[in-house]
């Protein structure tokens, strides 16, 4: 780290000064750990005990389990996919991108690890959310399609409001370190952009292993962000489809009047309850969340580019 930034110091010419940035840029993660990670640790254990109340509550409704098939198999293959991907990215960055040598690598591997295994927290929570909607709307058609009654209905609404509150306390309980991890991943992709476009931009399309290794790095971040954002979107859908379908297949005309009303309630509910994972209010997370993010970088870009065309070219690039 101390020899990153020494590098970084010595530089003068702005380009080379933003490609420096980018290996330091992987270094911060090492500060915000006691911010984002320790101090949100008593907000998850709340949100990891609502987990039990809702499964003691869905077991009294559905009379049965809640089960996760192949948990255990799919966290420990996540979790050697990480661990190998965090060691073919560096590795990838090390025969790419000049300056950065192989030992280079080993103050890396821990950060890039912890990052994948970010995501990969994510991916496991909202998968286990998206399991338990289809669950619940599964027994819950089961159970109407058996006896549709008031107190069915009634029951199955606090449940879903359980699973909608717990989907929220998601987004609660991580704010601080996903605010972080995408405001990382904006910053990464920025800078790793903008040092592709720069070298095109003096150099022309030729494609060098610089810009290629430019374009991994982005590419990696990227990809990232995108299954943060997608597996996000595809559990608040899940969570009210299934439910809201049983609930409009319902012949009301066949149901007495306090069912109807359950009913009615229900669907209010569903209405007044959206499911959505907010970050404390200061994002949704959802695929709108990565199409503001790419119009945000493209801005990012546009003034960066700007600014470096309104550089005096360096004499060397130009007799290359």
């Amino acid at each position: 780290g101390y020899e990153r930034i020494m590098i970084l110091r010595s530089i003068r010419r702005f380009d080379e000064y933003i490609y420096a940035i980018l290996f330091v840029i992987f270094l911060v993660p090492h500060f915000w750990i006691p911010f984002v990670g320790w101090g949100v640790a008593h907000q998850v254990a709340i949100y990891k005990t609502n987990w039990g109340k809702f499964q003691v509550r869905y077991y009294r409704v559905t009379g049965e389990n809640l089960k996760f098939p192949n948990l255990k198999t799919t966290i420990v293959i996540i979790s050697v996919g990480c661990l190998l991907l965090a060691v073919c990215f560096l590795l990838s960055l090390c025969i790419l991108m000049d300056g950065f040598l192989l030992r280079h690598t080993t103050a890396y591997y821990h950060i890039i690890t912890m990052i994948n295994m970010n995501c990969a927290l994510w991916y496991i929570n909202c998968k286990g959310i998206k399991i338990a909607s289809q669950s619940l709307s599964e027994c819950f058609r089961r159970d109407v399609e058996a006896e549709c009654s008031a107190k069915l209905i009634s029951r199955y609404r606090y449940l879903w409001l359980n699973l909608s509150e717990l989907l929220q306390s998601l987004g609660n309980a991580y704010a601080r370190t996903y605010s972080t991890y995408c405001l990382f991943m904006f910053a990464n992709i920025t800078i790793a952009v903008y040092g592709a476009l720069s070298e095109i931009v003096d150099h022309g399309f030729g494609f060098s292993f610089k810009e290629m290794g430019l374009f991994v790095d982005a590419a990696y971040c990227s990809t990232l962000l995108f299954i943060f954002v997608d597996c996000s979107h595809n559990s608040t859908l899940t969570v009210a489809a299934g439910v809201q379908d049983t609930l409009l297949s319902i012949d009301v005309l066949a149901v007495d009047r306090p069912t109807q009303k359950e009913i009615d309630h229900f669907i209010q509910a569903i209405e007044m309850n959206p499911a959505v994972v907010s970050l404390k209010g200061y994002a949704h997370v959802n695929r709108e969340l990565l199409t503001s993010a790419i119009s945000m970088i493209a801005i990012y870009l546009i003034v960066l580019l700007q600014f470096k065309i309104s550089l005096p070219r360096d004499p060397q690039i130009v007799a290359t």
